[in-house]
């Protein structure tokens, strides 16, 4: 888009030298990854052998040298030991991540549009429930926020029924 051209399927019609050049650069790329990785088989071996602990130690340095190499920043560095860290607990906690990157991503154009709606409707709620399917998608969503804790009470009451007996 930078270079003036539209991405999408009219790119191969109109401009069919700089589709097919990009589709030979991949094969050409690939080529060149087959030849120089066949020799270096042994030596990625030798690097799978290194313990992990070591291993994570090279990789978390590696990424703080690129991190500070971009802007030469010491506040790219803390950012990136930021979400390492965030990363870390995340995966400690077993929290699922797609929902996460999903709000991330979705979040603006969702307060976007929550923003668009409200001043619709002059800041009145309700606009939300006038339609038939935005109303099915909140009382879906707060199905979904209660049922956790119906289920919580279920296994609570039948916890209690077994130590009855």
């Amino acid at each position: 888009m930078i270079l003036g051209l539209q991405p999408g399927p009219l790119l191969i019609s109109s401009k069919p030298d700089l589709f097919w050049g990009v589709i030979a650069s991949m094969y050409i790329g690939n080529a060149m990854l087959v030849v120089l990785n066949l020799p270096l088989i042994g030596v990625w071996v030798q690097i799978l052998k290194i313990p992990y602990s070591i291993l994570y130690v090279l990789i978390v340095m590696f990424c703080q040298i690129g991190a500070y190499s971009v802007n030469n920043n010491i506040s790219d560095v803390l950012l990136i030991n930021i979400f390492g860290l965030v990363g870390f607990l995340i995966k400690r906690y077993e929290f699922e991540g797609t929902p996460l990157i999903l709000g991330l991503v979705l979040g603006p154009l969702f307060e976007r549009s929550l923003r668009r709606s409200l001043l619709i409707s002059e800041g009145s709620p309700f606009i939300f429930l006038t339609r038939p399917l935005s109303a099915l998608f909140l009382l879906v969503a707060i199905a979904f926020l209660v049922s956790p804790l119906l289920t919580r009470k279920r296994i609570a009451e039948k916890a209690i029924e077994m130590q009855e007996e």
